[in-house]
């Protein structure tokens, strides 16, 4: 199937309540392991890059690695550019092929986010890429966007109206949720999901997913989250593995590293793999 729209991968989520995981990667390892867990499951995926990580790639290099590591691949994939308040990078990434982008202006008055979202989704429109949009700051900073105070919540009233307004293709609410590892157990408002939803059929994307227990991934997914969104899990095991090899291999006196890289990918692909069972979506290709 390879590289697909978006929007076409969390519609068919959606409407049969699975979730897609929508994982950032980090560098071309990270990036192929998850890739490689998406064919062994048979799960469509969303590749997730920050804009920490396009800027120390780089534009081109980055997406050259995506446009290799997918090449013939046969299930359904996607490159999204996570919270992004950069229009620059927005441009950038949409012009030279991203298939959807988070444009987060959260900070911004509810007003002036729609002002501009609207502005990006006529862009990306455009060149046949999403839009996710956002009106509250998810509490964390994650690659240096955001913050790790709360936003206040706006009405579902005003939700509506900045997705009807704006066209955007998913919807990021607040609901609890956070970036980073919970200092406790996320208590979490998945009626808002539900009452969004009811009022405005549209693909729900759950941040914050790392932490979160089975049961409530189970009852957020079935009230609407289509696309989930785990960051700090790749990251957490991306850098453990490396650290429990290097390790061993100093107590070994043994140093190779393409069995370090054999080593981290296997245990990141098995952590993707689990997510995309947890979700649902493994067997979903098409």
């Amino acid at each position: 199937m390879a590289v697909v729209p978006t929007r076409e991968i969390l519609d068919r989520a959606f409407a049969e309540r699975y979730g897609v995981a929508a994982i950032n990667i980090v560098n071309d390892l990270s990036m192929e392991a998850v890739l490689a867990a998406a064919v062994q499951e048979r799960a469509p995926v969303i590749v997730q890059t920050s804009v920490k990580t396009v800027k120390s790639i780089g534009l081109d290099l980055l997406f050259a690695m995506w446009r290799e590591l997918t090449a013939g691949i046969d299930v359904p994939v996607a490159l999204h550019l996570d919270h992004c308040p950069e229009r620059e990078v927005i441009t950038d990434c949409l012009r030279k092929g991203w298939n959807s982008v988070l444009f987060d202006a959260s900070r911004l008055p509810v007003q002036e986010n729609q002002r501009q979202t609207v502005d990006v989704v006529k862009e990306a429109h455009a060149l046949g890429a999403h839009v996710e949009g956002e009106i509250e700051s998810i509490t964390g900073v994650e690659d240096g966007v955001g913050s790790d105070e709360e936003a206040e919540r706006q009405t579902l009233e005003t939700a509506l109206t900045f997705i009807r307004t704006t066209g955007v293709d998913v919807f990021a609410p607040a609901i609890g949720n956070a970036h980073g590892r919970y200092k406790a157990a996320p208590k979490l408002d998945a009626q808002r999901v539900t009452d969004i939803v009811e009022a405005e059929p549209i693909p729900i994307a759950l941040h914050g997913g790392t932490g979160m227990s089975d049961e409530q991934f189970a009852d957020l997914i079935a009230r609407g989250c289509a696309k989930v969104n785990i960051s700090t899990a790749l990251k957490v095991t991306f850098m453990q593995s490396n650290l429990a090899y290097l390790r061993d291999a100093e107590q070994r006196d043994s140093w190779d590293p393409p069995s370090l890289f054999t080593h981290v990918r296997g245990d990141v692909l098995g952590m993707a793999a689990g997510f995309m069972r947890q979700f649902g979506s493994a067997g979903k290709a098409w």
